[in-house]
């Protein structure tokens, strides 16, 4: 996947002929819901059951592709995320592309829930670099469930974007993509079997610690976790403090969700040197952005930083996610 290019005028246009027909940017999930919970499923597109590989591919379009993947929380008060990222779409391309962040973004989105509970615990689109993104995030079944513990199944999703992506940026260039997980919750403790095989429909042969699968994604993947302010455990200091614990630095507490566009924008083009947070301040004021302040301070802690270089085998991790996951280079 990853053909074609973004177009403000498309996006521009599906959303006025939304607003003048009454349509729903959400039109699935609304109608999905709307009928009883026993019938309720992922899109097709989404659907990760016999789930293949996701790629991230270079193309004639895209020749230095690099891979985006956000994935968030969609139970309780989180499930407002997907709508504040649908209508914020023109920020992060604007960003990305005009400032030039990068210049070939594949942004795959997709969302979690809890796999002891919720009909569709995990859902996933394709690395796509045009508006069918937008298609994607429309796709997206808003649940709304949850188990009512501080846990959702983050960790499947670890699992799923580890063992099943494929992505030129490391592949060909060696050059790791990011993954943001939006959430105000745990991951269980262990990737479990059962949930792989009911969920994506393959057997594991055991268990899987949250901390193996995810030095497995950080092969792969810059890891980052936001939590936004105004959800269900926004500033729980268990919360924060067990995903430091995994991640570092990588965890971003956001005072206003409306910003996570820009923030996701500014992280990666801190990642990729392209500039340091005050050039992107900077590029917000330019944009006319109201964020500027809100991530200023969320990104605080994010020093301009070399990125991670991504070699075969357990080397790849650089030193900042082997940190802050406890793994050493064997």
């Amino acid at each position: 996947m990853g053909s074609g290019t973004w177009s403000t005028d498309v996006y521009d246009a599906a959303a006025t002929y939304r607003a003048g027909t009454g349509a729903s940017a959400f039109a699935y999930s609304d109608s999905a819901t709307r009928g009883a919970r026993s019938t309720w499923q992922a899109h097709p597109t989404l659907d990760p059951s016999g789930l293949t590989t996701r790629e991230s591919r270079d193309s004639d379009e895209h020749p230095d592709s690099l891979a985006v993947a956000v994935l968030f929380d969609v139970t309780g008060s989180m499930q407002t995320v997907p709508r504040v990222l649908q209508t914020k779409l023109p920020e992060l391309f604007g960003l990305l592309l005009r400032k030039g962040y990068t210049e070939h973004p594949q942004i795959l989105f997709g969302a979690v829930g809890d796999a002891t509970c919720d009909r569709v615990p995990l859902q996933l689109g394709q690395f796509e670099s045009d508006n069918r993104m937008d298609d994607d995030l429309g796709n997206i079944l808003l649940e709304g469930g949850g188990g009512g513990q501080m846990t959702e199944s983050y960790e499947l999703a670890m699992y799923a974007m580890a063992r099943h992506t494929a992505l030129d940026c490391v592949e060909r260039r060696g050059r790791k993509g990011y993954l943001f997980l939006i959430g105000d919750e745990l991951p269980y403790g262990k990737v479990k079997a059962r949930e792989v095989a009911a969920v994506l429909g393959e057997t594991i042969p055991e268990d899987i610690p949250v901390p193996v699968i995810l030095a497995e994604l950080q092969r792969l993947y810059h890891v980052y976790f936001i939590l936004p302010a105004g959800t269900a455990y926004a500033g729980s200091a268990e919360v924060l403090g067990t995903w430091r614990k995994l991640l570092g630095q990588h965890v971003i507490e956001l005072d206003d969700l409306d910003a996570v566009c820009e923030t996701i924008a500014l992280t990666i083009g801190l990642g990729e040197e392209a500039i340091d947070l005050q050039e992107g301040l900077d590029d917000l004021t330019d944009l006319g952005s109201g964020s500027v302040a809100t991530v200023g301070k969320a990104l605080g802690g994010l020093a301009r930083r070399t990125t991670g270089v991504a070699v075969p085998g357990p080397s790849l991790l650089d030193a900042t996610d082997r940190a802050a996951t406890g793994t050493t280079r064997l």
